[in-house]
């Protein structure tokens, strides 16, 4: 039960306690309104029909003193204990409603190129570059996927096994170069397959690949469309993304610190075939902000239902204020027959 500071504490009777506060019994709470009025009734009549004595005293005798205030003390006390009891039978309580998400999750395998032309200019500050920012965006933005990572560039290799560690992750992006893979060229059909590989025994309902490159598939063993035609057949969707334009392209510079232009091939209709046999969408971007809206679209595509389970934490204050109103009747009980509630009474 929530109870920082002890039952005595004046701080329970601070307004910030109170607001805190919600009441069961909100009526109760209303009935405070009504003290003051009943207990100046109470006192009207005891003052009108209380036996009184008629004592003859000379008018010099008659003087006023402030102690004979106090014989109104007992009356404020017992007002004190029924407002006490009042706020008990309210039940303040302090509820806090906690939410656990989850969800069934989805399985990610991103397969990046890291070949020589993803250093191509075309994107700022280059290809490579432009993609790993939007690889770390849409990982930080998953919640509960498993996500995996292969590179590939003329060979391809499991960089990242499906995991949930999303900082991880973020360092294996953050570290991506392209001397990781000796082999030069681009190796499109064996990236699938170490993807596939990857996501073969995988228990989700929803696989996915995302696969980027820049250019034709020119090395590897595995041709692309029977890489495609065997994750489909493990039920792996596949999106394919080409960045890069077409045709001259700068790439680094020259002597005098011109850019060097250089011819730039793709392969777009391998990549289509790959979406479509893997039932995704084929993307081709030729700057980072078209890269970036295109992950934003799969990130919106591939969202898994998030299910909640709330339940509210509840503890009652009631008994402070009980206790409260213990000690203070025991007050008036000594007072009420003390002098204060006989010798001072009109």
């Amino acid at each position: 039960m929530e109870q920082v500071e002890p039952w005595y504490s004046f701080i329970w009777f601070s307004p910030s306690v109170w607001n805190s506060y919600t009441w069961e019994h909100l009526p109760f709470l209303y009935a405070l309104a009504a003290l003051p009025v009943l207990f100046l009734m109470r006192w009207l009549l005891r003052h009108y029909f209380n036996q009184k004595l008629p004592v003859a005293l000379v008018k010099s005798d008659l003087k006023s003193s402030p102690i004979t205030w106090l014989r109104f003390v007992p009356e404020v006390l017992l007002m004190v204990v029924v407002a006490l009891v009042l706020v008990a039978l309210a039940r303040p309580q302090r509820t806090n409603e906690k939410v656990d998400q989850w969800t069934e999750g989805i399985d990610i395998m991103l397969a990046i190129d890291i070949s020589q032309s993803m250093q191509i200019q075309d994107f700022t500050p280059d290809r490579l570059a432009a993609a790993k920012n939007v690889a770390r965006d849409f990982i930080n933005g998953r919640f509960q996927d498993r996500i995996g990572i292969v590179v590939f560039s003329g060979d391809a290799f499991s960089l990242a096994p499906l995991t949930t560690d999303y900082a991880l992750l973020n360092s294996y992006i953050q570290d991506l170069s392209f001397d990781m893979i000796e082999s030069r060229g681009t190796a499109i059909g064996s990236a699938l397959a170490v993807a596939t590989n990857r996501m073969r025994e995988s228990e989700s309902k929803s696989k996915v690949c995302i696969l980027l490159s820049d250019g034709d598939n020119n090395a590897g063993n595995i041709d692309p469309i029977t890489a495609a035609e065997l994750a489909a057949a493990y039920g792996i969707k596949l999106y394919t993304i080409i960045v890069g334009k077409e045709g001259l392209v700068p790439f680094g510079k020259d002597y005098f610190g011109r850019p060097n232009m250089v011819e730039n091939t793709i392969d777009e209709t391998t990549m289509r075939k790959i979406a479509a046999i893997g039932g995704g969408q084929f993307f081709r971007v030729t700057d980072n902000a078209a890269l970036q809206q295109v992950f934003d679209r799969i990130d919106q595509y591939e969202k898994a239902e998030i299910k909640e389970t709330r339940f509210k934490d509840t503890s009652d204050f009631y008994f402070i204020y009980l206790r409260w109103a213990m000690v203070i009747w025991i007050t008036w009980l000594f007072l009420k027959s003390s002098f204060m509630a006989n010798l001072l009474q009109d």
